[in-house]
């Protein structure tokens, strides 16, 4: 039996790999096609239980993740790097000049 980490190495180079591909296709039908063509190679795999040839190919999994990385991938507009990223950010609480200091001085 397999285990937790590669359950979720799993699970994380599936998701990896649909993201890329929805980085690269916009349009939700025509990614729908791909998702179902990335399900199906991982379903061909699925009873692979040799450890030599799993690595083998998450090897050829990863490089083609890497090879096909987007340059410019989508984020989310609230999320870190999105367009709106601290856009609104609330104000400092303390007093942005002091006044009574400066009026001291003068």
């Amino acid at each position: 039996p397999f285990t937790a980490f590669h359950r979720s190495y799993v699970k994380s180079l599936y998701k990896r790999m649909l993201t890329n591909e929805l980085d690269w296709t916009v349009d939700r039908r025509l990614w729908r096609a791909k998702a179902l063509a990335i399900r199906a190679e991982f379903d061909r795999n699925r009873n692979i239980r040799d450890p030599r040839a799993l690595a083998q190919i998450f090897e050829k999994a990863e490089a083609y993740l890497a090879e096909r990385r987007h340059p410019d991938p989508y984020h989310a507009p609230t999320a870190p790097d999105g367009s709106k990223w601290e856009r609104n950010a609330p104000p400092p609480v303390g007093p942005i000049f002091d006044h009574e200091a400066f009026n001291e001085d003068h």
